[in-house]
């Protein structure tokens, strides 16, 4: 057993022992299939706080001879897999931390003479003959191992794209490091198998990547690995039943991550508001998402315009293939919402190729760094946004449609001619109502279809909002209680409010205004 070859099972154990636990075992069942295989090669990327480091300790505890683990797999899923007992402590692992070596060194060379010399030492306490090591040379040490013993590894790397965070600007080191790699692993009989793990998908130069071996997964594309993103909505539902916790604002906060079928949630976020019995932003801000404000300021592509309809709640189609994989190549927006959301900024419709803000969690981390980046086009808005729902809940029809208005001057760019470019507008007005409630378009009911159904989080009342186009407010109202477009809203009954906003371009009345409303409170 060592720090490098075949460790114990010391972090696995520390996670079993705690009082939060999500059973993701059958995750090893999918990394079996790839053992000893052509195709052995998986680099997993995932958003920090999203478990890469977790399932890396939990393989290692799976796999390395250098402890017994069948006392902290014995009740987990995996266990009723045939191929459970075939790989449990069965194989000789490799395992290295890149973020925890490179803290501890100054440059990428040194990172890469370190790993290769404490591997080596290591694999003197089983191979001792001097002759196997005299090229001082990682992979060549390993060919030699295997030619004579034929000893083969499993490799766990967590972190291994760190280098592209911490040395963004170093293009020569690297390309070093990831020769190094490639040298390591590519075309290497010792290699059983190879699992990594990063924030990254694995850096391209032009078309090419040099690790061009490895199946990517990461929250662009994750098969097979899309239950093992984060926490599922039914995990996620056991917890809050088991810990008392209410799981629609646990929801709230937390949801908004969909790969193929599956919601996921952040699972830092879940277990750190189960500790603390409340819901909260638990996001730390990084280094990484503080430098992209410099590319928003330049407003590359239409970026702002962009970042507005993320805030009213629309998607905004990208490109993620051009995206070069690290943290400096910005050649267009798509580059930098990419980014996004391989950082957990963003979340992406895979069918759609369609980027959004996922929850309120993240959606109070967009609004902080866009209120610090002072940009003129959404400072008014975040500003107006409470206080426009504060005077819906007040009924104060004048207020409404002021702060209505004041939305719609500050998207200029957006060419008013139709209901669905004024629903646009309401989205962003009413963009703090995110936090109160879950907002529906387009919702069939009674005799038609509603424009907008505000459905409450919590105690606050249900809004339905009918629009209009150069017509008057009170026609939406009517037209609501006409079509009956409250049916299916009985769960909020005497605690709905009917509002009607309409749009009317017309300077040659007196009292011209361009956004009117009226709010009625519906009793059934």
């Amino acid at each position: 057993m060592g720090m490098y070859i075949n460790p114990n099972n010391r972090s696995f154990q520390l996670l079993r022992n705690g009082n939060i636990f999500v059973d993701k075992s059958l995750m090893i069942e999918t990394v079996n299939q790839y053992i000893n295989i052509e195709d052995r090669f998986i680099c997993v990327a995932r958003p920090r706080r999203f478990g890469k480091s977790v399932d890396a300790n939990m393989l290692v505890a799976y796999y390395s001879k250098g402890c017994d683990s069948s006392s902290l797999f014995d009740d987990l899923k995996i266990a009723q897999y045939p191929t459970y007992h075939e790989h449990l402590n069965k194989h000789d692992v490799i395992y290295f931390d890149v973020q925890k070596i490179l803290s501890r060194v100054k440059s990428i060379d040194e990172l890469k003479e370190r790993l290769t010399i404490s591997i080596i030492e290591e694999l003197k306490w089983d191979y001792p003959e001097e002759s196997l090591y005299i090229f001082k040379d990682l992979a060549t040490t390993l060919e030699r191992i295997y030619t004579r013993y034929n000893q083969t590894y499993i490799f766990i790397v967590d972190e291994w794209d760190c280098i592209f965070r911490e040395y963004k600007d170093d293009k020569e080191g690297q390309k070093i490091y990831l020769d190094f790699l490639r040298d390591l692993f590519k075309s290497s009989g010792y290699v059983e198998m190879v699992y990594m793990t990063g924030i990254l998908p694995i850096k391209k130069y032009g078309t090419h990547s040099a690790l061009n071996m490895f199946k990517e997964i990461s929250m662009i594309n994750s098969t097979p690995f899309e239950k093992f993103m984060g926490f599922t909505e039914t995990e996620v539902k056991k917890l809050c039943h088991a810990h008392n916790m209410d799981f629609n604002e646990m929801k709230t906060w937390y949801d908004g991550y969909h790969i193929g079928d599956n919601a996921l949630y952040n699972p830092r976020s879940i277990v750190c508001s189960l500790s603390d019995k409340k819901y909260g932003n638990y996001w730390t801000s990084t280094e990484n998402y503080e430098a992209l404000k410099t590319y928003f300021d330049r407003n590359m592509d239409g970026i702002i315009e962009n970042m507005i309809s993320l805030l009213a709640g629309e998607k905004v189609v990208i490109n993620p293939l051009k995206f070069q994989n690290d943290m400096t190549t910005f050649k267009s927006k798509d580059d930098i919402f990419t980014l996004l959301v391989h950082l957990g900024y963003l979340g992406f419709d895979s069918l759609t190729n369609e980027v959004y803000i996922p929850n309120k969690e993240v959606r109070e981390e967009f609004e902080n760094s866009l209120e610090e980046a002072h940009w003129q086009e959404t400072d008014k808005i975040i500003k107006n946004s409470m206080d426009l729902l504060q005077a819906t809940w007040n009924m104060d029809e004048e207020k409404v449609a002021h702060y209505i208005e004041e939305a719609h001057y500050e998207i200029a760019h957006l060419n008013y001619n139709s209901e669905e470019a004024l629903s646009y507008c309401i989205g962003l007005a009413y963009f703090k109502a995110r936090d109160y409630y879950r907002i529906e378009r387009e919702v069939p009911s009674g005799k038609g279809f509603a424009d907008l159904v505000f459905k409450p989080k919590g105690n606050r009342p249900a809004l339905l909002v009918e629009l209009k186009w150069q017509e008057s407010p009170d026609t939406a109202i009517t037209q609501i209680k006409e079509k009956k477009y409250y049916k299916g809203l009985e769960e909020y009954a005497n605690n709905l409010l009917l509002i009607g906003i309409s749009y009317q371009k017309d300077s040659h009345k007196k009292d011209y205004k361009e956004h009117y409303c009226k709010i009625e409170k519906f009793i059934y």
